[in-house]
């Protein structure tokens, strides 16, 4: 290639090289700070300065909660007899009365245990009736007074059985109303009914027609969810400070655009090994029924009152998923900084790092600021 051939091939080299991807230069030929920017007397109008103050400050604690039944509002149904499953009246859902039938069941048990109350019956009416017969005979001087007392005696031992088999009966589940029928029909039943014990709503229904059940088994599980429990699990390190009477706000997820307000009731007195974690509850009224056991929720508590430094959430302006503040760097220019920052409370934001006690910046206006910045960065 000729001398004269390279000089324009030269020339092009140069000319690419000085387009390449480099910070604007500003007046004097230095580079431009991109986090720097320079405020226009209309735009320093529009900006409030300030500094970090201190202030007093409760941080929220927020944890996931959910719903579950008051533990002092369910109780669970079964049969005070052994016997066979032969009819259920209730589903899940239902609402029910206290007193209401809401099983029958067919017992041996309780037929046998009928048996032996009308045997201990009828021998108290004959032990009656004989002594009754040795005072007439006493008082004729016709027997002796040990002849008398044993008969007293043997009357005061069928009343003891008597008293006995009630009580076994009043154990199997029959009331002092179904007794006295017993006593005067004489006629045995071997049909159990099982009964609600709690006005409220049918959560579970455990047993099935035909199933034999003892009675510990379950057959129903009725809870009053008039009244519900609002329940979160929070860390060993962040419960320190709780106590019942703290406030706490919750959402519950079914519920979008609910906003729940009241105390807690109960910060449990133990960590739970497996999870690290406290338990805490806040009752909550539910006479509309429109919080149901196992609904989620979040939890806010409120934490102690402590003394912290705060910027408003005005003055933070988020930049690479970062919080930044534009800090002062002379009379009309600033620079955006990376702090780090606490959670917004009441329209602040608590600082953790990133600014000196004193330094000036800028409170409010930031964002107009910003898109100065950005737009002296493109060159406009």
């Amino acid at each position: 290639m000729t001398p004269r051939n390279a000089i324009p091939l030269l020339l092009a080299a140069a000319l690419l090289a000085g387009c390449g991807d480099k910070p604007a230069p500003a007046e004097g030929g230095t580079p431009r700070d991109p986090l720097a920017v320079t405020a226009t007397p209309e735009l320093m109008a529009m900006l409030r300065l300030g500094a970090a103050r201190e202030a007093d400050v409760r941080e929220r604690l927020r944890v996931q909660g959910r719903i579950e039944v008051d533990e002092q509002r369910v109780t669970r149904i079964g049969s005070s007899v052994t016997g066979r499953i032969i009819e259920l009246d209730a589903i899940v859902g239902q609402e029910v009365k206290r007193g209401q039938e809401l099983a029958r069941l067919s017992s041996t048990e309780l037929s046998a245990t009928q048996l032996e109350f009308l045997k201990a019956y009828s021998q108290k009416l004959l032990a009656e009736r004989a002594a009754a017969r040795a005072q007439q005979l006493f008082d004729a001087d016709v027997i002796g007074l040990a002849e008398l007392q044993r008969r007293q005696a043997e009357l005061v031992q069928a009343e003891a059985e008597v008293s006995a088999a009630r009580d076994q009966l009043k154990v199997l589940g029959m009331s002092e109303g179904a007794i006295l029928k017993l006593a005067g029909t004489r006629q045995v039943t071997s049909v159990s009914t099982v009964t609600a014990s709690l006005s409220g709503t049918v959560i579970e229904r455990k047993g099935t027609l035909g199933q034999v059940v003892q009675p510990a088994d379950t057959i129903y599980v009725v809870a009053d969810l008039s009244n519900v429990w609002l329940v979160a699990d929070v860390p060993e390190q962040q419960v320190a400070s709780l106590r019942p009477g703290e406030a706490v706000e919750a959402e519950v997820a079914a519920l979008p655009g609910r906003r729940i307000s009241g105390y807690l009731t109960f910060v449990a007195a133990t960590v739970n090994p497996e999870t690290r974690t406290i338990r805490v509850r806040m009752d909550l009224p539910n006479p509309g029924r429109e919080f149901k056991p196992a609904m989620f929720a979040t939890v806010f508590i409120k934490g102690p009152v402590q003394r912290r430094l705060v910027v408003p959430s005005e003055a933070v302006v988020r930049a690479d998923n970062r919080d930044h503040v534009f800090v002062k760097t002379g009379p009309d220019r600033f620079r955006l900084r990376e702090v780090t920052l606490g959670p917004e409370i009441d329209g602040n934001r608590v600082l953790v790092s990133g600014l000196a006690v004193g330094e000036e910046i800028v409170t409010a206006g930031a964002f107009h600021l910003n898109n100065e910045r950005n737009r002296a960065a493109l060159g406009s």
